[in-house]
């Protein structure tokens, strides 16, 4: 038996602010969402499935027409001619409660009630189906601990729209933990909510498989579903991109460039390079321009000009394939930090204490949630994870930016950043 595991289509998600800038690919970002859906009917065609389900997030909110409704119908109605079924729960963004408009669903999909949580048995592929649907946006119950007993002798598959145990940068929607999962003795967790793929356990096994299309830079990387092959007892797990629009970071270092073309160079071939492993879809590039050398001066005394030549590369590499969404300075002066380190006056001291934090993780977080702790709770959700202030690495990030940036004012020049 195999199906597909998808979530958070977000079918007619915009992808905003992409017009503002000459060579962003605004009409690829139009239809990415739809895109990535007709991938997955594709997908599912293609490897013959018995099953598709998806974990909530199917709409990215209530219909401004009937046309989000009719466009899923006809995909899910290419695979009802090939038997293929297809099972979902309602997610926060597609409640029952958002979405007034409706539609009658094919016979071969198969929507899971909001009021209980409840089992659909496919008796022709021995699979049970567990789940529950939002009946609101906010749900903070934990929904998976109401969910049914397995089904003797068949594959047990449970489908929840979950924050699970708490995931930076989202709302702690239908929380729960793995001790419940677990305690519940399925085979298979379909879950959804999280936007970045990840298994989270084998046994049994927990899986998120991200979004299908990433929407922003915060959503960077291959996004698509995952294809599940039960084959005597064992379970093997593939993930598939599906995504017709890529993001990524690319990081420009200019310690070792000599002058302007050097750089344009450096970007020129990291973007084909990105290109080439992204095949032919559209990629979205937040470019991050840092470091300390010489060119730090012609970057500073010119940074409108220097985007510009930035943009006019990415268009020169891919033939209006790639686009830069962003150009973010963060260079800064040549300093020699070790030296600075071992003055003793209060630059060498601050050099001392700013490293002292890089190499302390636990000293790092005390001090930023002292620092930080009522602006960020003060924050949306979705902001303070672009913001990368719960994770270590934005942490460490930060604390790089503010060293460089410290070091550069007393040192009488200013970085960029």
């Amino acid at each position: 038996m195999r199906f597909l595991h998808a979530a958070d289509l977000h079918l007619d998600s915009p992808l905003r602010g992409l017009d503002r800038y000459e060579g962003a690919p605004v009409e690829e970002a139009r239809g990415a969402t739809r895109h990535a859906f007709d991938n997955l009917i594709a997908v599912a065609l293609q490897e013959q499935v018995e099953l598709v389900v998806i974990a909530g997030d199917l709409y990215d909110g209530d219909w401004l027409d009937h046309n989000a409704g009719l466009f899923f119908t006809k995909g899910v109605t290419r695979l009802a001619e090939e038997g293929i079924a297809v099972a979902l729960v309602r997610g926060n963004h597609d409640a029952a409660s958002r979405i007034t408009k409706s539609l009658r669903l094919p016979k071969n999909v198969h929507l899971l009630a909001d009021a209980r949580p409840e089992t659909k048995v496919f008796d022709d592929l021995g699979v049970a189906l567990h789940g529950q649907s939002f009946a609101t946006a906010v749900v903070t119950a934990d929904l998976a601990a109401g969910y049914p007993t397995p089904v003797t002798g068949c594959f047990n598959l449970g489908l929840l729209h979950t924050s699970l145990d708490g995931r930076p940068g989202h709302d702690p929607y239908a929380p729960t933990t793995l001790d419940v999962l677990r305690g519940k003795g399925y085979d298979y967790w379909a879950l959804g909510h999280i936007h970045a793929a990840e298994v989270v356990c084998r046994e049994p096994w927990v899986v998120y498989p991200g979004n299908t299309q990433g929407r922003h830079i915060r959503e960077t990387g291959p996004k698509g579903c995952a294809l599940v092959t039960v084959e005597d007892g064992e379970i093997i797990h593939q993930a598939i991109p599906l995504d017709v629009m890529r993001w990524e970071t690319l990081a420009l270092d200019i310690g070792g460039l000599p002058d302007l073309e050097a750089l344009l160079e450096a970007a020129m071939l990291d973007l084909r390079q990105r290109l080439a492993e992204v095949g032919d879809r559209a990629l979205a590039v937040r470019v991050q321009v840092r470091g300390s050398g010489p060119l730090h001066r012609r970057l500073a005394a010119q940074p409108e000009s220097v985007e510009q030549e930035l943009r006019s590369v990415a268009i020169e590499a891919s033939n209006g394939r790639a686009w830069i969404e962003k150009i973010e300075f963060r260079t800064r002066p040549q300093l020699d930090l070790d030296r600075i380190a071992e003055r003793d006056d209060p630059i060498g001291l601050l050099v001392r204490e700013l490293r002292r934090f890089a190499a302390d993780e636990a000293l790092l977080r005390a001090v930023a949630g002292e620092a930080l702790g009522e602006l960020l709770q003060k924050l949306p959700t979705e902001s303070r994870a672009g913001l990368g202030l719960d994770e270590a690495d934005g942490l460490l990030e930060l604390l790089g930016e503010v060293e460089s940036d410290l070091l550069a004012r007393l040192a009488g020049e200013e970085s960029m950043g």
